[in-house]
């Protein structure tokens, strides 16, 4: 008696839908949503750079392409990790000095 063909491996973490504002991942049968406001190193990325995910050791996301990682704990719970990309922290920092700006004086 011969086994039947093995099917495809379905992955634990997939890329579900990109739009202007964000992805969406489906990882072990949960959505979650990366905002670009505050995962800013995906705002730029290509779509295929974007599809290349993997979920190691059950709880870390890794995306090769970018060199991002990621724990899932960071997406459930997101204001437990402070730290700001450089260009957000760049956004922010123009645009809390932009009213600063000194302009020249008319002669």
């Amino acid at each position: 008696m011969k086994s039947l063909k093995s099917g495809k491996s379905i992955s634990a973490v997939s890329v579900e839908n990109i739009t202007k504002n964000g992805i969406w991942l489906l990882i072990n049968q949960k959505e979650y949503f990366l905002d670009f406001e505050v995962f800013p190193y995906f705002e730029d990325a290509t779509i295929k750079a974007i599809n290349n995910v993997k979920l190691l050791h059950g709880s870390h996301l890794y995306w090769k392409d970018l060199d991002v990682d990621l724990e899932i704990d960071n997406l459930e719970h997101n204001e437990n990790y402070p730290l700001i990309s450089h260009k957000k922290r760049y956004r922010q920092h123009f645009q809390e000095n932009l009213f600063n700006l000194q302009f020249p004086s008319a002669c």
